[in-house]
């Protein structure tokens, strides 16, 4: 699995989150169970990317997101929708990137070492909201757009493999 600190000076962010998307295709092809691929997809998401210490997924149950398949420390378990970053993205229907999480209001401390913030809204193959996909760092501004879009590609990938 190629790191994204393993690129060339030749290499883009857009390629490796390109390369990522090629690997996640392959795990998720031939498998139609929900768990396993969004498990799979976690443990890509975590040991590719530098400086994340969570990466993972909430799942829509009735108004809130309730924990699912993830990668780092133990979390909170279910979050309300219009809370926090998860459920504020997952309500609004749109990626959420925070820079600073500390500045976002309402923002839910599952580890109080994270800093920074993405999250992008998983739909299924019908169009209908599923969950979130949530990744963290203990760093301030660690993600940009193209990390953004990476994960939304990722996303895009993973959230028809899920249940309608």
């Amino acid at each position: 699995m190629l790191t994204l600190s393993q690129l060339s000076n030749d290499g883009s962010k857009a390629e490796f989150y390109s390369s990522l998307a090629a690997q996640l295709r392959s795990l998720v092809e031939n498998e139609r169970d929900a768990i396993a691929n969004m498990a799979n997809c976690a443990a890509l998401v975590f040991h590719a990317l530098a400086d994340v210490n969570w990466a993972g997924f909430y799942l829509l149950k009735g108004n809130e997101l309730v924990l699912g398949p993830f990668q780092g420390r133990p979390a909170c378990v279910r979050i309300p929708l219009g809370r926090g970053v998860c459920g504020t993205a997952a309500e609004r229907g749109v990626p959420l990137r925070v820079a600073n999480v500390d500045e976002f209001p309402g923002h839910i401390a599952c580890d109080s070492a994270s800093k920074s913030e993405v999250v992008i809204p998983l739909k299924t193959a019908a169009g209908k909201l599923f969950g979130v996909l949530d990744v963290d760092s203990p760093h301030v501004d660690r993600f940009d757009a193209e990390d953004e879009a990476g994960l939304q590609a990722l996303a895009a990938i993973i959230g028809p493999t899920l249940a309608a």
